[in-house]
């Protein structure tokens, strides 16, 4: 039951009554599996580009980055750098002095003069223990080199998020993933007029630090590229937050009494892609990128996919006017038809029992949504989700990206499509999100309100149940029209331990 107090918390936060009893009633009954009919692959739902068609896609993006159109690069950037350095934080805590023989830790030591940051590491072992990184390796003392990088004072890097973290060395300059983000949106993301958009979603404590690397960089790329940037920040909503459960379900209260709420997760970030009035919008993750020398794959299929898009967009947008018009035959509804079949790989069961009048009215509201293309790099073990075909709540069928913990693995033939999946989801969207009238569709309407996820966590020492919301590529653009587009491996980086940036593509 909620008292007065709790329900001023809950209008503080700018969330809904509604909203908190919403989470609370999911606690109860669970979220449930999403229903597939099979995993995408190049045979069914994944489409391969021809090098002598990538050209044709490319051309079309660059005509239409050629007028004066808003295009925005959306890097979601609050996380923390933690997770990277999870070996090195258990080495500290460890009560050996020497990392393993064998261990990631070792790996790091043996490598470390090849970290860009190694230069600034290397000073501030020199102000805190007075000794260089080499003598402080000789004589043993790796903690206190694991500590001058992890902590303060330091670098403090177990603390910063991966966007301000030194990526890359290049001969004169060093630059963090941050600086990387700039300099990539400055080959495929700029207008007529020179300008570069770039959107970063930061932590409330981080948002200073971020806005001074730009105002001390800002300008030395702009003169390197010949562009103007126009750089935005915007931190995950509070309205977005979401109540968290005891083991019975009721309202988790912390030692105070007060109701716990905690980040919804990334899917979050649906309010903020909706807060950006552009007309494409390119979604990249901070940690996925790569120095200049081995950007150019990167940047080709940025701007196929971008190609592919404005293209599809095109066409879409043709239909939805020649609806609008009254004036549209037999044959060109038939055209539309298999166009929605094949290009977008929406299916109806039911299309052959519906009237002329409700076939039409079918066809407007599957065109008249947001769209994506999605780049998928074949799968190679990586953890995360991947291109699907799912039944959705209106019965159709369409392309999704989905998360393992929103498949069924425990039913034989639902594991079979999971594991069957060849293909991986590595975060390369390339979105419209403006109808044929240049009117922005209002994000959040196009969720699946019922793809959310409960983990267990705990609270001063006790259990509770979180709530993640949709997430942002799968359940909160549920239903976009979406199209996946087969881009190599070289496109793909990530950053997810700190060794990653000792191989090759980051050197």
């Amino acid at each position: 039951m909620l008292t007065k107090e709790d329900l001023n918390q809950i209008k503080a936060k700018g969330i809904r009554e509604e909203q908190v009893e919403e989470q609370l009633a999911s606690f109860v009954k669970g979220f449930p599996f999403l229903a597939i009919t099979d995993s995408a692959s190049i045979e069914k739902g994944i489409v391969v580009i021809p090098q002598d068609k990538q050209l044709m896609y490319i051309d079309a993006w660059e005509e239409y980055a050629g007028k004066n159109k808003t295009i925005v690069k959306f890097v979601p950037a609050s996380g923390a750098a933690s997770r990277m350095f999870k070996d090195l934080f258990a080495f500290l805590d460890a009560d050996q002095p020497l990392p393993g023989t064998s261990s990631s830790v070792k790996h790091f030591f043996d490598n470390i003069e090849k970290f860009a940051f190694y230069e600034e590491l290397n000073t501030c072992c020199r102000v805190c223990h007075e000794k260089d990184i080499p003598e402080l390796i000789e004589t043993g003392r790796y903690r206190d080199i694991a500590s001058a990088l992890l902590n303060e004072p330091g670098l403090n890097y177990g603390q910063l998020p991966k966007g301000l973290l030194l990526f890359h060395r290049y001969p004169k300059s060093m630059r963090t993933a941050m600086e990387e983000h700039l300099a990539e949106g400055s080959m495929y993301a700029k207008n007529k007029a020179g300008d570069v958009r770039l959107h970063f979603t930061v932590s409330a404590g981080h948002e200073e630090l971020f806005r001074a690397l730009v105002n001390k960089k800002k300008a030395l790329y702009e003169n390197r590229f010949s562009v103007e940037y126009h750089i935005s920040f915007s931190r995950q909503k509070p309205s977005t937050d979401t109540i968290a459960a005891d083991m019975n379900n009721n309202p988790f209260r912390d030692n105070n009494g007060r109701l716990l709420f905690r980040p919804g997760g990334h899917g979050a970030l649906i309010e903020n892609l909706n807060d950006i009035d552009a007309d494409i919008i390119f979604i990249k993750n901070i940690d996925n990128v790569a120095p200049d020398s081995f950007k150019y794959a990167t940047v080709i299929y940025k701007k196929v996919l971008g190609g592919v898009l404005v293209r599809l967009q095109a066409k879409i947008h043709a239909y939805l006017r020649l609806i609008d018009s009254g004036k549209y035959t037999h044959k060109q509804v038939e055209e539309m038809i298999h166009f929605l079949q094949d290009e977008l790989c929406v299916r109806n069961p039911d299309i052959k029992y519906l009237e002329d009048a409700d076939l039409v009215l079918y066809l407007k509201r599957k065109f008249q949504r947001p769209i994506r293309v999605c780049g998928m790099v074949k799968n190679t073990g990586q953890p995360g989700g991947g291109p699907f075909f799912a039944v959705n709540q209106d019965g159709t069928i369409s392309p999704q990206i989905l998360e393992s913990s929103q498949i069924d693995l425990n039913d034989p033939a639902k594991k079979e499509l999971f594991e069957k999946g060849t293909h991986f989801n590595p975060v390369d969207l390339a979105c419209a999100v403006k109808d044929h009238n240049g009117i922005k569709y209002n994000l959040p309407d196009y969720a699946d309100k019922e793809t959310g996820f409960i983990s267990i966590k705990s609270k001063d020492g006790k259990e509770l149940k979180a709530m993640e919301l949709p997430g942002l590529w799968n359940g909160a653009m549920s239903d976009w029209n979406t199209v996946f587009i087969e881009v190599p491996a070289e496109t793909f980086s990530p950053v997810k331990a700190v060794n990653d940036l000792l191989k090759a593509e980051h050197q």
